[in-house]
């Protein structure tokens, strides 16, 4: 018979260990099963993490709570200690939420061509700023004007680190101290609480609205012309759409009116596609070549969305403005450096083969991918996907449909398929805890994996899972996601 303590009586607690029982930081440093660790990360830093552990152990024997047999762990809570501080804060996740220019997942990918590109350029000396023909000083635009102005038909060119930071140069170049109109319904927020009348006022420009939220029109802006006024101002509203009764100054009826009075025609794209989306069955967007030849002097628009290169602001237009533009003492602050400048070069030379956009850029690559394709990879992935989460989970194949993101056409969207993961449960009760715990599991498999929850359910969608290295990747992850909900 087993004896356990009468009704009432204390229960002993465990014992702990006593901060005397820890080794000293030599003593543990000159440990077997620590000495490699030094061969492979260094004295100083195995010996600095070391401390640290064994002041938080020391703490927990103080108070009481050591188990005496986690004294032999100390070795591999080291190891995985020294890991873990060196392990990669930024690191790569799968793209399963069915948006494809995912802001906080860092939006394009980049193509091959941009990748070798980058490494072939940061791993020596390049010519970022040397001019190879004349042998002298050269300047970093001149990398990358003559293809923008190709693709664009602009009359110059120049770029910046992001498409905030064209909108704030060109303001500050060409309206600092004076008036820029703008009409009331374009004043946007955009993430990160960047807000046009504080870009203005940042600039040095005085914001001076016409219309109103969700009509304006061409007198409008001839009426609040005067003699302060520097320029005319479009801002596409790319992350939100008005809609009913509404009414809009098109650039192509605004650009007589600027340039009557003398004054430029100023148009923030934001999104920045080069090429007709339409071609594709996709949402047309509106285009810098188009606008340069509806009359705007200088276009702005992002390097890391429809692009799909990396992050940067690109300027393109008239000449004497982007020459005035370029020359502006806020430009040296804000321009690009070698990474982004190589991985933007390649990525335009991309567009000098038109044809093979689809296949060789990857954002035109996922939002063209045919929906045919994408079911078959949900029907190769359905079983394997209800091994790794069931009895908890159901899972189903599905029509869903995504999003391009980053702001471009919000109101629009792609027709996709996935899976959808539904809790089995007798009643309502804990949905909310299971799913929760199923994308906690899944965002901390060692290649994360994002989704999103919709109705009660975790939707897996395939548009941007890539089928030949993500989906084997995915399926060699689904015995640790198995593990992680037992």
């Amino acid at each position: 018979m087993v004896h356990g303590p009468t009704a009432g009586s204390p229960v002993t607690p465990m014992a702990s260990a006593a901060p005397k029982d820890l080794p000293s930081v030599d003593r543990l440093l000159r440990d077997h099963a620590v000495t490699h660790l030094m061969a492979r990360h260094g004295h100083a830093f195995v010996a600095a993490e070391a401390r640290r552990l064994l002041e938080e152990w020391r703490q927990l024997a103080l108070s009481g709570a050591l188990p005496p047999q986690r004294l032999h762990e100390l070795p591999s809570e080291l190891e995985r200690r020294c890991a873990g501080r060196l392990a990669p804060r930024m690191r790569r996740v799968i793209n399963l939420t069915g948006t494809v220019l995912h802001t906080n997942l860092g939006r394009a990918l980049l193509a091959d061509e941009a990748l070798q590109q980058v490494l072939a350029c940061m791993g020596s000396p390049n010519n970022l700023e040397f001019d190879l023909a004349r042998g002298e000083r050269g300047d970093r635009d001149s990398l990358v004007e003559d293809l923008l102005r190709e693709i664009t038909g602009a009359e110059a060119a120049t770029v910046v680190n992001n498409n905030a930071a064209a909108v704030l140069l060109s303001l500050a170049a060409l309206a600092g101290g004076k008036e820029a109109v703008l009409s009331r319904g374009e004043l946007v927020e955009i993430g990160g609480a960047f807000r046009m009348p504080d870009v203005m006022s940042a600039a040095g420009a005085r914001l001076v609205e016409v219309g109103t939220t969700n009509r304006t029109h061409a007198r409008d802006y001839q009426a609040a012309i005067g003699p302060d006024t520097a320029l005319l101002m479009k801002v596409h509203t790319s992350n939100y759409a008005i809609q009913g009764f509404t009414a809009s100054v098109s650039e192509a009826e605004l650009a007589p009116i600027a340039h009557a009075a003398g004054l430029p025609l100023l148009t923030d794209l934001g999104s920045g596609s080069l090429v007709d989306l339409s071609q594709w069955g996709l949402p047309a967007e509106p285009l810098p070549q188009r606008m340069l030849a509806d009359g705007c002097d200088v276009v702005t628009f992002s390097g890391d969305k429809l692009l799909g290169g990396p992050q940067a602001g690109l300027i393109v237009g008239r000449k004497d403005l982007v020459q005035k533009i370029r020359k502006f003492p806020m430009k040296r602050a804000l321009r690009m450096s070698k990474l982004p400048m190589a991985a933007l070069e390649a990525t335009l030379r991309l567009y000098l083969q038109p044809d093979r956009l689809t296949t060789d850029l990857p954002t035109l690559r996922l939002l063209t991918r045919p929906v045919e394709q994408i079911e078959a990879q949900g029907e190769r992935l359905i079983e394997k996907v209800t091994a790794a989460v069931a009895p908890r989970f159901a899972v189903r194949a599905a029509a869903m449909r995504g999003q391009i993101g980053s702001g471009s056409l919000p109101v629009e969207t792609l027709p996709s398929a996935g899976l959808v993961l539904t809790p089995v449960l007798p009643g309502k009760r804990g949905v909310g805890r299971a799913l929760d715990e199923l994308v906690t599991a899944l965002r901390g498999l060692p290649l994360p994996v994002i989704a999103r929850v919709q109705a009660d359910e975790l939707w897996l969608d395939l548009r941007c899972l890539d089928e030949g290295r993500e989906e084997p990747e995915f399926i060699a992850q689904l015995p640790q996601l198995r593990e992680a909900l037992a």
